[in-house]
């Protein structure tokens, strides 16, 4: 079993803005236990933080997936307009009468 990151560690980072750190120490992996809002006597929020923390990290990277899958969506509708546009080649056809 995988050791439980240290919510306090979490915590700080979280609120010194410092994510990348945050997610690298495990933020999220955090679920809430009993007694969390009391390992920082100054910051009962804690849990509340963390979890706040990780639900926007959720909703970033839906954003983003959202955005990439967007760009993709209208890189496929320009080539099938182009390819709509283009105009069939002329086939090589000789002439019915020979040249005077």
């Amino acid at each position: 079993m995988a050791s439980r990151p240290n919510p306090a560690q979490l915590f700080a980072r979280v609120q010194a803005d410092d994510l990348d750190g945050a997610l690298q120490a495990g933020l999220m992996d955090y679920i809430v236990r009993a007694g969390d809002d009391r390992l920082l006597p100054d910051h009962p929020d804690l849990p509340q933080r963390l979890c706040q923390a990780q639900q926007q990290l959720h909703a970033a990277w839906a954003a983003r997936e959202r955005y990439r899958a967007r760009v993709v969506r209208l890189a496929r509708r320009e080539a099938e307009r182009d390819a709509r546009r283009t105009p069939a080649p002329a086939p090589d056809v000789k002439p019915a009468l020979p040249a005077a």
